[in-house]
């Protein structure tokens, strides 16, 4: 009996929870470089003035 609720705390909470917690780490990874690579293609336009308007100013 303790086997099944071991084997149920796996699936149920430490599965999902590190699933979670992986995709995490993946999603800021892949949106700062995404991010980055956008930036770059984009220097010195209107769109690049409209999402960083700290840099408009110089």
């Amino acid at each position: 009996m303790p086997g099944v609720i071991i084997i149920l705390i796996v699936l149920l909470i430490a599965i999902p929870v590190g699933f979670l917690m992986t995709m995490t780490l993946v999603a800021a990874l892949l949106g700062w470089t995404v991010g980055a690579a956008v930036d770059d293609a984009y220097v010195g336009t209107e769109d690049y003035a409209l999402a960083h308007p700290e840099a408009a100013a110089n």
